[in-house]
């Protein structure tokens, strides 16, 4: 089959801080001073040369091929380089390094508001971005009612879209982008903005017009299952590097399960570079014994055990459990504590449980993430660990299920 996108050592890096003398003439002449190995002569008295640690590399060589047709999911936690590496496609922003071919004009919905003339109307800002794909005006007025109709915004259509409401925005914004002639459809997770009815809609659409009009699509979002439900392939990105390519099963398998999968013990963290507060040990068990494999009819408790170094006060955690499509099931700011997390003065180990009661969960695997704050300003965001924890529940276990420990994984380099 025909490739419709083909990217080859693909890389975007941004420069952390202040960068560029103000005039041409100085930035040639740092950059020859530089490149020649000499010391920056516009430094500041007292400033120190940049480093490697001013450079971030939200995409770092990347390389995959997409074939026409296709709906593909790109997934990854947040700063993985999704928005990044679509922004690139839409050739909005240039890449650093690499080349991507396309086949096909591009329509892309990225962020609310993009390609939208907030002083235009409705009617204005579809012309305008079929203008920008390349489309005629007949071409643009042949679609314009199925636009419209498809947007639910047609009693404001001749208003200035600045009057809008985010919902509106993201309604015309998909309906222009779904309905116009393009062949390669582009779609980040602005879809979260609209309701529930609409984001039904919107994936039935980009359904439809994958298989009956072999258009493709690339579609961000968290929400695991609406991947699940359209794409057939998916993209997993992680730090700026495509960690896999694979059918969208094999993929959110790979994404959603802790890294370290094979470790059978339970982890106990010494963390030096948080001398705040970390999570120093964390598993899950029955009544009794710590395991990983639980039956419905057996009562599950999520043991967290949290050091506190020092006296910081209103410390407290955010727990979530989410199946494997990536639905949250349970989520909770109050844990049970021995200890009082909320003490200012409380220096030590901070003992925390969850209980699940017993028939809650339905067979299948679920993950466990955690967040650490502080009420304290300057201590707000301490931690937030992503499916660090797994477990499952089955329905029947067998002799050797019940034998399991539990398999506790803290990722390697999650600070």
């Amino acid at each position: 089959m025909a490739l419709a996108i083909k990217v080859e050592n693909l890389s975007k890096i941004y420069q952390i801080g202040q960068f560029g003398t103000g005039t041409i003439s100085r930035d040639i002449e740092r950059w020859v001073a530089l490149a020649l190995g000499k010391p920056d002569p516009f430094l500041k008295i007292g400033s120190i040369n940049k480093t490697n640690n001013d450079i971030v590399h939200s995409l770092n060589n990347l390389n995959f091929e997409i074939e026409q047709g296709k709906t593909v999911g790109i997934i990854g936690k947040n700063g993985a380089g999704k928005s990044t590496l679509l922004k690139i496609l839409s050739q909005i922003t240039p890449p650093s390094t690499g080349r991507i071919r396309t086949k096909g004009r591009i329509a892309s919905l990225l962020e609310v508001g993009t390609g939208f003339h907030p002083e235009l109307t409705g009617i204005e800002n579809i012309y305008l971005n079929g203008a920008i794909l390349g489309m005629s005006k007949i071409e643009i007025k042949n679609k314009l009612d199925e636009i419209i109709d498809f947007s639910g915004v047609e009693r404001y259509i001749n208003t200035p879209v600045k009057r809008y409401s985010s919902g509106m925005y993201v309604r015309l914004a998909f309906a222009v982008a779904a309905n116009l002639e393009s062949e390669i459809l582009i779609v980040d997770e602005v879809l979260a903005v609209g309701d529930a009815d609409f984001q039904k809609k919107c994936l039935g659409k980009m359904n439809d017009i994958s298989k009956s009009e072999g258009r493709t699509i690339l579609f961000v979002s968290h929400i695991m299952s609406s991947i699940k439900a359209l794409c057939e392939e998916s993209i997993l990105l992680e730090n700026g590097l495509l960690k896999l390519q694979a059918d969208t099963e094999t993929v959110l398998s790979n994404y959603l399960r802790p890294d370290d999968v094979e470790n059978s013990h339970y982890h106990n963290s010494t963390n030096i570079s948080n001398n705040t507060v970390y999570l120093l040990e964390s598993y899950t068990r029955d009544e009794i014994s710590k395991k990983s494999a639980f039956s419905s009819e057996e009562e599950i408790n999520i043991v967290i055990k949290i050091n506190k170094l020092v006296p910081i006060r209103g410390v407290y955690g955010h727990l979530v459990i989410k199946n494997r499509d990536g639905i949250i099931i349970i989520e909770t700011d109050t844990l049970e504590q021995k200890n009082n997390i909320y003490d200012n003065d409380f220096v030590g180990v901070i003992d925390s449980l969850l209980t699940i009661p017993k028939r809650i969960l339905k067979t299948g695997t679920y993950y466990v993430s955690l967040g650490l704050a502080s009420s304290q300003a300057d201590k707000f965001q301490i931690e937030s660990l992503e499916n660090f924890l797994s477990f499952e529940v089955s329905s029947n276990l067998t002799a050797r299920d019940q034998k399991r420990t539990a398999v506790i994984s803290l990722i390697p380099n999650w600070r």
